[in-house]
């Protein structure tokens, strides 16, 4: 299908008559090299995992690195190199640094050749090597453990252990939502919290209009690694935050965030100098007003209000159980394990690698595309609520369209690639049927 998209980007040049409100032909021929690009280089990418995959199976690399785990356990002399838990977790950890350090290449050209390109990586080399290297150290801080848990679980757990792994993991995800914004987020960017002036009033008003429980209000900076914008909330129960990105905001108001940002920095000037990149003045006369804004915080209030987030919460510990339950019944076939090398052993996390990764490949495909198709649904419900909070859309339309040509989004689809791979409808569809409900309402 990717195929198919390359095709609609090297065949439309030139932006089409219902386009003329959305785009100029400057900035459409931007999105259209950058879209191709993109494509081009996934493809690239997603041949190469694809071979390098079916390079690992064909020769038995897991049971290769099964065996070297037990060498390694053996040699250091600290972990029982008969222990499952302990090969499990140094397997997990081989795993990772392998795969780290063949996939980093395009990672780096992902980052500094492309996203550079296009004038979106505002990276420097530094920020990206402590970057890599604090996403590796705290993945496996988070996975290790985790992997010697489940193995624990699966072993004590008897005929219905996948009931408690389940329950186990349903625990975890709760804890890591939890988790993760306050503690680990920050680790990574700097969350500050929206300076005081019409901005924030506005957006507490919305919140209360509509009984969101706002607990707090950040703006993340965003603009140290990309330019691409966002805005997201999270949290349980009365503690919700919002989190708009720097690059969402207008000028005045991003100025407001940089001089809170400089503040907090005062003793940290060395090192702020050296992530940040020359040349920030590239997201002069970008972001959108403060009516977009809040139009934008309408539509994704309007996930909250709908219960898109919990509905999606249960659907995916459903999904859980299910693939527990399957695992339970499957893994102690043997032809499995033998088919991967292993032909008297049956370690529980090779067993979830081959039926979580390759027998359930069709049915993810199919859960996949279904949940593209309600994610779609979704989003329309989200943007209708916008509509009924507002009374109208054109704000949101204008915030849409500032935020395609922002992130130079390319407009223009094939219907079975952007069936099968978007989760958001295109950008001319979600228009116009925002467009119908302004008439409508006249």
């Amino acid at each position: 299908m990717g195929s198919r998209q390359r095709k609609i980007y090297k065949e439309h040049t030139k932006p089409p008559p219902e386009l003329k409100d959305i785009t100029d032909e400057e900035t459409f021929e931007k999105a259209r090299v950058y879209a191709l690009d993109k494509s081009k280089f996934g493809s690239v990418q997603g041949f190469f995992s694809q071979f390098f995959n079916t390079f690992l199976v064909m020769f038995f690399a897991h049971k290769y690195l099964w065996n070297l785990s037990q060498s390694i356990n053996q040699k250091t002399g600290y972990l029982d190199p008969e222990s499952e838990i302990y090969r499990s977790m140094t397997f997990i950890l081989l795993s990772n640094v392998m795969s780290t350090v063949i996939f980093m290449p395009f990672s780096v050209y992902s980052t500094f050749v492309l996203e550079e390109k296009h004038g979106f990586n505002k990276q420097t080399a530094g920020f990206f090597i402590k970057d890599q290297i604090k996403k590796f150290i705290i993945g496996q801080l988070i996975m290790l453990p985790l992997i010697a848990v489940i193995v624990k679980i699966v072993q004590w757990g008897g005929e219905y252990f996948f009931v408690y792994l389940w329950l186990f993991v349903v625990a975890f995800t709760l804890f890591m939502m939890i988790v993760y914004p306050e503690f680990i987020a920050p680790l990574f960017d700097k969350y500050v919290p929206l300076p005081e002036g019409e901005l924030k009033t506005e957006i507490e008003s919305l919140a209360a209009s509509i009984e969101f429980p706002l607990y707090k209000l950040f703006v993340v900076e965003g603009s140290k690694r990309s330019s691409h914008s966002n805005a997201y909330f999270y949290g349980f129960f009365n503690f919700k935050r919002i989190v708009l990105f720097d690059t969402l905001l207008s000028d005045e108001e991003r100025l407001k965030v940089k001089a809170v940002v400089e503040a907090s920095e005062k003793t940290e000037d060395a090192a702020g100098s050296d992530d940040k990149k020359e040349g920030e003045d590239s997201l002069k006369g970008k972001g959108c007003t403060n009516d977009e804004i809040l139009a934008v915080l309408g539509h994704e209030l309007g996930h909250w209000k709908l219960n898109h987030v919990l509905k999606n919460i249960i659907i995916a510990q459903v999904h859980m159980f299910l693939m527990f339950a399957f695992f339970g019944y499957l893994y102690k076939q043997q032809v499995l394990y033998t088919a991967f090398g292993f032909s008297e052993e049956q370690p529980v996390l090779i067993g979830f690698m081959i039926i979580l990764q390759f027998i359930t490949a069709p049915y993810n495909a199919v859960l996949d595309f279904a949940m593209t198709c309600l994610s779609r649904r979704f989003e329309f419900q989200a943007d209708d609520f916008a509509f009924q909070l507002f009374k109208r859309t054109d704000k949101l339309r204008s915030a849409l369209i500032k935020l395609n040509n922002d992130n130079l989004g390319y407009p223009i689809y094939d219907w079975l690639y952007s069936a099968w791979n978007h989760s958001h409808p295109p950008i001319l569809e979600r228009l116009a049927v925002l467009r119908a409900k302004d008439q409508k309402a006249e």
